[in-house]
């Protein structure tokens, strides 16, 4: 059955395409399994907070309705309202402008009070509020005092340095919530002026709402809480906590902190790493214990969230996404994102205001991802723009494009493996950082520096292959890694490229400084050129320890690193007998248009040129820790005979781009269907 919903229609109708509903909310009242809310053109500012779920066979799709032309017509959920009664602050001479609202305009949380922060949460003395001012949709910039108002300096961290004198703030009283905004000279009364008014756009307040589909909408604007793996993980729009929601073609923007969120939920834990007393156990006991927790729900009474393994949570897909302005994490998930598929999403600007930072900052930030494929994603202008974090097993990472990142392009931290980076793009000048065992890195072109290190103090899970189950706990004894056909292009490419201006600012973060901010102070990155040398201290097969039958490893585990092109300055790890060393680079890659995430590319393989072996699931063996092969998260070989592009390889040459590749071609960052 559909049920409809239009700016027209009233929460007393049939909900028929004749006699739509008002609200999204009252048809997710109405909404079984197997029906389809279709929402027409409209701004609907509510909570989206379904009851109830589907099944697998009969999910409740919402979706917004396709006009004449076939495309989705344009329908924005937003959870911020529009304030218009405006006055000029006395003494500002028109700088600054004043709004009284009502408290009861928030219910039980009021953004103005309620202040971001968590575990892994940095700033521990400013007091930064989840709620945001926006000025013809863009937000403004926080100040913590009046004078920042009367008064602004530049943000100098900001990707946009001129946006950040445009600034607000904010005192809650009993009844009312008063915000004074610089609008830069603007009259507030010839513009739309919103504020945050709701934690979320689409969530269910409930655990255990599975399969459920949202088509086709701006979702937008949500005053979303700081969202470590040891706590509620709230984004803007999410399943908390269920099985097998769809995301897909959305526009999503403006999350305080997340866009999307995949994480746990609050039972298993709740900040007990920040709230704990001095000297009390640390965040990376308070992490295993939520895991604990979670394989341990019950699930059995009504309310009582499931426990945590493949019946029950995750196997979600998000794709086709326009993820941004994000200043938290673009998608994030702890546990509730195993199984799951993120493909063919644009993600950019998330991060880019830095009035605060905290360690779960990326593009995704995903914790025990286990089988979980990454694939096909144009991720830019972020901190980090991929961090796997714990338990990375069975995970696959391909055919991404990466660039313009801050930090890092891929950071992967205490996983044991296996995980599997397949074809895609390393743009930036940091373009991985290893503190991890049990990858396989093949196909790639690389253009940035690859940092590695162990971690002795560290200890975290391992599991029984494509399960939850946990097999066993380690530290990261380094090493485990598999480097084979990539391209690794060295300095001298990236000399001679010309960065993006429309973001002046990104050169002071391209340094070449090492950004390790969320990782223990034991570990340590030493800098080398671009390609594998990093791995110099790392031993082959040959020469790893023999005990003499003792069960204990050695103090690095091997690597395996063959048939790499290193090109323009690149340099070979000191063992690799089949590296190819050239000057310049067969494949060339140049950013065209940031805001986009368009790519042009030049390959000028020719046939015959540098054949190397294929990969297979045969030749990259088993991870150590989990002794685990690397297959697909069905449990059946890999297939590398396809390139980036999908272009079968024939002849196998290094790199993401099959020898028979079009010589010249443009990459374009996938938008939402329906909105081309």
């Amino acid at each position: 059955m559909e049920l409809h919903v239009a700016k027209s229609g009233s929460d007393t109708a049939a909900g028929t395409a004749q006699d739509p509903l008002l609200t999204i909310g009252a048809a997710a009242a109405l909404a079984q399994p197997g029906d389809t809310v279709v929402v027409h053109e409209g701004v609907y500012r509510e909570w989206v907070n379904p009851p109830r779920g589907g099944t697998a066979a009969a999910p409740i799709t919402y979706q917004a309705a396709l006009g004449a032309d076939g495309l989705f017509e344009k329908v924005t959920i937003s959870g911020a309202e529009v304030i218009a009664d405006w006055h000029p602050h006395a003494g500002s001479a028109g700088r600054v402008w004043v709004a009284t609202v009502p408290n009861s305009l928030f219910g039980s949380r009021n953004p103005y009070l309620e202040r971001i922060g968590g575990d892994w949460f940095f700033d521990q003395v400013n007091t930064w509020h989840t709620g945001e001012v926006y000025l013809d949709g863009k937000s403004l910039y926080e100040s913590l005092t009046m004078a920042g108002v009367e008064h602004p300096e530049v943000t100098v961290d900001s990707f946009d340095q001129a946006g950040s004198l445009l600034t607000w703030y904010c005192e809650v009283g009993d009844d009312v919530t008063t915000i004074w905004a610089n609008f830069g000279g603007a009259d507030p009364a010839e513009h739309q002026i919103e504020i945050n008014a709701r934690a979320f756009v689409f969530w269910p307040a409930a655990t255990g709402i599975d399969h459920i589909t949202v088509r086709g909408f701006t979702l937008t604007k949500a005053a979303t809480q700081w969202a470590p793996p040891t706590a509620l993980q709230e984004g803007l729009i999410g399943p908390h906590w269920s099985k097998g929601w769809m995301i897909e073609d959305n526009t999503i923007t403006d999350s305080k902190n997340v866009g999307v969120s995949l994480g746990k939920e609050a039972s298993t834990g709740q900040n007990e790493a920040a709230a704990g007393p001095k000297g009390a156990k640390g965040g990376t006991q308070r992490e295993r214990e939520v895991i604990q927790r979670a394989l341990a729900l019950r699930g059995a009474a009504a309310g009582e969230p499931h426990p945590w393994d493949r019946d029950h949570v995750g196997s979600h897909t998000v794709r086709r996404n326009t993820i941004r302005d994000c200043e938290q994490a673009g998608i994030v998930g702890h546990l509730g994102a195993a199984f799951s598929t993120i493909t063919d999403n644009h993600i950019s600007r998330i991060h880019v205001k830095r009035q605060w930072h905290g360690a779960e900052v990326a593009g995704i930030k995903l914790h025990a991802a286990i089988d979980t494929v990454i694939s096909g994603n144009t991720i830019h202008h972020t901190h980090r723009a991929l961090w796997l974090d714990w338990q990375a097993q069975g995970t696959q990472v391909r055919r991404n494009v990466f660039y313009a990142s801050t930090a890092e392009d891929f950071m992967v931290e205490v996983c044991h493996g296996p995980y599997l980076v397949d074809s895609n793009l390393f743009l930036s000048p940091w373009a991985v950082k290893d503190m991890s065992t049990g990858g396989a890195y093949v196909h790639n072109y690389i253009a940035g520096r690859i940092a590695n290190c162990t971690e002795h103090q560290r200890y975290t899970p391992y599991h029984l292959p494509h399960s939850t189950a946990v097999y066993g706990v380690s530290n990261i004894l380094g090493g485990d890694n598999r480097f084979y056909n990539n391209v690794f292009v060295g300095n001298r490419a990236r000399a001679e490229r010309t960065e993006p201006q429309s973001e002046p600012t990104l050169a002071s973060f391209w340094s070449g400084a090492i950004d390790i901010d969320g990782v223990p102070g034991q570990a340590t990155f030493v800098p080398t050129p671009v390609g594998t040398s990093q791995y110099d201290v790392y031993p082959v097969a040959q020469e790893y320890p023999n005990e003499g039958g003792s069960a204990l490893a050695g103090p690095r585990l091997p690597v395996w690193i063959e048939g790499n092109l290193y090109a323009e300055g690149a340099e070979p790890f000191r063992a690799e007998a089949t590296a190819i060393i050239t000057g310049a680079s067969p494949v060339r890659v140049e950013v065209l248009d940031t805001a986009a995430g368009t790519l042009r590319v030049e390959v000028t393989y020719p046939g015959g040129t540098h054949v190397v072996a294929p990969v297979t699931t045969e030749r990259l063996g088993t991870s150590y820790q989990a002794e685990m092969g690397y297959t697909n998260p069905d449990a059946s070989d890999l297939d590398l005979s396809a390139d980036l592009c999908g272009i079968l390889r024939g002849e196998v040459v290094p790199g993401p781009f099959a020898a028979s590749a079009p010589v010249t071609r443009i990459l374009a960052a996938p938008e939402p269907a329906g909105r081309r």
